[in-house]
């Protein structure tokens, strides 16, 4: 939905759920940066094909930015789920400006995903 919503192709998409320390490798040996995180994403596709995604979360730092946040571990995942979909399809966080634009794309997603499962739920 949210490639579709975004006008991106999506040809695959892969989620490699993992450790902080296995995830700061990837960082390190791929971005020259020297810190965890709790996401990398790759677009693997060549210019002009549909996106061809690895996407790595650290489960560990998804916990911490939870309890960090107030939030419950799902919401924080299925965030950090959507924000490495949205760099996928474009989307940017370095500046300020980005960073505003980012969040409010990842609660537009949230949103969607939570109705789409209190409406599922209620059908069964």
């Amino acid at each position: 939905m949210l490639f579709k919503k975004e006008q991106t192709p999506l040809g695959s998409l892969t989620y490699i759920f993992c450790t902080d320390d296995y995830l700061l490798g990837i960082n390190q040996q791929f971005l020259q940066h020297n810190y965890y995180t709790d996401i990398i994403s790759f677009n693997l596709a060549g210019a002009g094909q549909p996106t061809e995604g690895e996407i790595y979360i650290s489960l560990e730092r998804v916990a911490d930015n939870a309890r960090i946040l107030g939030l419950s571990y799902q919401d924080e995942l299925h965030r950090v789920i959507f924000h490495g979909a949205l760099h996928l399809c474009g989307y940017k966080d370095k500046s300020a400006k980005e960073r505003t634009t980012m969040q409010k794309m990842e609660d537009q997603y949230l949103k969607r995903y939570q109705i789409f499962q209190n409406t599922s739920q209620n059908k069964s």
